[in-house]
């Protein structure tokens, strides 16, 4: 399984950005998928994440803010961020569970300035 993300950069406060990643070598539906990331000097926490059901999860943090999203038939992840704060800059990765396993995209850097 590799994940392939996209979307990240330099960006605005306030403004909108949406993050992408692909999942290939899948044959079976994705248990989970979602997002976490990591600032510097702090631990790597959850964004988001979304199970094969629909079933969102969210930390207080983003909650109204960012929206999880999958397409099941693309076996594709994205996380759209609206009312960025400068707070939201972090490295950005893609989690996925499948088949009891965790995989780990290589992580996108989001960049907000004030």
């Amino acid at each position: 399984v590799q994940l392939v993300e996209s979307g990240g950069g330099l960006v605005q406060a306030g403004g909108s950005l949406r993050l992408s990643c692909a999942a290939s070598g899948i044959i079976f539906s994705i248990d989970l998928m979602g997002w976490y990331r990591q600032a510097p000097g702090n631990q790597r926490e959850l964004v988001a994440s979304v199970t094969s059901g629909g079933r969102t999860n969210y930390p207080d943090s983003v909650k109204g803010r960012f929206t999880i999203s999958r397409d099941n038939v693309k076996n594709t992840v994205y996380l759209q961020m609206n009312t960025r704060k400068p707070e939201d800059t972090a490295v950005y990765y893609c989690h996925v569970f499948y088949r009891d396993r965790d995989y780990w995209g290589q992580g996108t850097q989001v960049t907000v300035s004030s």
